[in-house]
């Protein structure tokens, strides 16, 4: 069975991931993304910068950005492309997740189902 990638990178995202580590004060290789409950609509993506993946994280490598993928959000997770965008109300990283069901009005939690590994591995 052929690997995929659990999530992909815009340029522009790999680029802000690139800048945030060159510029972090202490040791970082990438940022881990994760998802956590939380947010009117149930869960909120989680990113920090991370130094190196823990036991069991994915590892997203595309244009010299490394993100990790906590193993709880990689359900969520699949198929989503992260990208990052700046307007001139917000900055930030935007994810394109095919998982996602709805979201809040302030754009800060949203509403994810699992994916269907089954029908991804047969795909």
């Amino acid at each position: 069975m052929a690997r995929f990638s659990i999530m992909t990178l815009s340029p522009a995202a790999a680029e802000r991931v690139r800048a945030l580590v060159s510029a972090s004060s202490s040791p970082a290789d990438g940022i881990r993304v994760g998802v956590k409950k939380g947010g009117c609509a149930g869960m909120e993506y989680t990113i920090a910068l991370a130094d190196a993946a823990k036991p069991g994280e994915d590892v997203v490598e595309q244009d010299g950005a490394k993100v990790f993928v906590a193993p709880e959000a990689v359900l969520f997770l699949l198929g989503t492309r992260m990208d990052y965008e700046e307007t001139i109300l917000r900055s930030g990283f935007v994810f394109n997740n095919p998982n996602q069901t709805s979201a809040c009005g302030c754009g800060e939690s949203v509403e994810l189902k699992p994916a269907d590994a089954a029908r991804l591995q047969s795909a």
